[in-house]
C-alpha cells in the first residue's frame, strides 16, 4: 500500500509537470502567434495605406491574372533623386523581368540620356525627363511606347532613402570593379577597393553616385546601381531575424511607392521567391550625339528590338 500511494504521488507530480510544461508552450506559442499577427498586420497597413499608389497606366485587373497564373512579370524601377521644390528625375531607370518559369530575374538598365518621345507630353527628349513631366503614370507609358513591352508593376524608390533602405537589410555585399578614392559622395578619402565589399547605407549611396572618376562615365554608375539593387535583393530575401522587418516597412513607407498591393506581394513572395537565385544584367548601349546643345543616347532600332526580346521572352 506504501509502495502504491508512492506511485500514485509520483504520476500526480508528474501529471502536474507536464500541464505545467503544456500551459508555458501554450502561452509561448500563443505570444509567438500574436507577435506574428502584428508584424503581418503593420505589414499589411504599411503596404495599402502608405505605399500602394495605382496609376492609370497599369491594368492591374490582367497584372492580377498573370500574377495567379505565375507568368513572367516585368516591373519598372525608377530610382528618384526629390529635392524640395523639384519633382525629381528618374536617375536610375531599370526594368526587371522576373521569370518563374526558369527562376530567373533579367535587370536591364535604360541609361538616362537615351532619348525617345515622352508619350503625353508631345516632347522627344531624354528618358529621364518622362517621370519630371508626368510622374510615375508618364514614365510607365514611354518605357513601355520605347520598348513596345506591357509593364506590369512599377516601384519608385526615393535615391535618399535607398542609404535607410541598405541599413534596414543589414548592409549588402557588393563585387566592385574599380577601386577609386571618395571625392565627397560618402566620405572625402574613403577608399571604395576593388573586389567583395561590404557597405551600409551611406557607403551604399556615395558607390551609386559616383560618375566622374569612373573611366565608364554614367555607364559605370548604372552598373553600380544595378549591383545594390541585387545586393539588397538577395539581403532582403535572406533576411532571418523578424526584428528587422518592421524596421524596413518604417523605411519602405517613407520612400517607396508602388502599385503592388499587400496580396501582390505575399504572392510574389511565395511563388516567385527562387527567381533571385539566377540574377542577369543588361544595359542598353547607343551612340552619342549632341543635338541643339543637348547630349543624348541614340538607340538603335536593332537595339531596341534586341531589349524587347528580353523583355518579352
Amino acid at each position: 500500500m506504501v509502495n502504491e500511494s508512492r506511485l500514485t504521488k509520483r504520476n500526480s507530480t508528474k501529471r502536474r509537470g507536464l500541464k505545467i510544461v503544456l500551459i508555458i508552450l501554450a502561452i509561448l506559442m500563443l505570444g509567438i502567434a500574436g507577435y506574428l499577427f502584428s508584424i503581418w498586420w503593420d505589414a499589411k497597413q504599411t503596404v495599402d495605406n502608405e505605399i500602394h499608389q495605382g496609376i492609370d497606366s497599369i491594368d492591374t485587373t490582367v497584372t492580377k491574372e498573370k500574377l495567379d497564373r505565375k507568368e513572367p512579370l516585368n516591373v519598372l524601377l525608377l530610382g528618384v533623386d526629390e529635392r524640395k521644390n523639384d519633382s525629381g528625375r528618374s536617375d536610375a531607370l531599370m526594368i526587371l523581368s522576373i521569370n518563374p518559369d526558369d527562376n530567373s530575374i533579367q535587370i536591364v538598365s535604360i541609361p538616362r540620356d537615351t532619348r525617345v518621345e515622352i508619350v503625353g507630353n508631345g516632347t522627344t527628349e531624354k528618358i529621364n525627363h518622362a517621370y519630371a513631366r508626368g510622374g510615375s503614370d508618364m514614365a510607365v507609358n514611354t518605357v513601355e511606347n520605347f520598348l513596345n513591352v506591357d509593364l506590369d508593376y512599377y516601384v519608385k524608390v526615393n535615391m535618399e532613402g535607398l542609404e535607410d533602405l541598405v541599413d534596414a537589410v543589414g548592409g549588402i555585399t557588393v563585387d566592385n570593379e574599380l577601386a577609386w578614392v571618395d571625392s565627397g559622395y560618402y566620405k572625402k578619402g574613403y577608399r571604395y577597393k576593388k573586389g567583395d565589399i561590404h557597405l551600409d547605407g551611406a557607403q551604399a549611396l556615395g558607390y551609386v553616385r559616383m560618375r566622374k572618376q569612373d573611366p565608364e562615365g554614367d555607364f559605370g554608375r548604372t552598373k553600380r546601381q544595378r549591383k545594390v539593387i541585387e545586393g539588397i535583393i538577395d539581403q532582403g530575401a535572406s533576411i532571418g531575424s523578424v526584428t528587422k522587418i518592421s524596421d524596413i516597412l518604417d523605411v519602405l513607407g517613407s520612400n517607396v511607392e508602388t502599385n503592388m498591393d499587400f496580396g501582390d506581394m505575399q504572392n510574389l513572395f511565395l511563388n516567385y521567391r527562387n527567381t533571385r537565385k539566377n540574377i542577369s544584367t543588361y544595359m542598353m548601349e547607343g551612340q552619342g550625339q549632341r543635338i541643339d546643345h543637348t547630349y543624348y543616347l541614340i538607340m538603335t532600332q536593332e537595339e531596341i528590338s534586341k531589349v524587347h526580346n528580353m523583355i518579352s521572352k
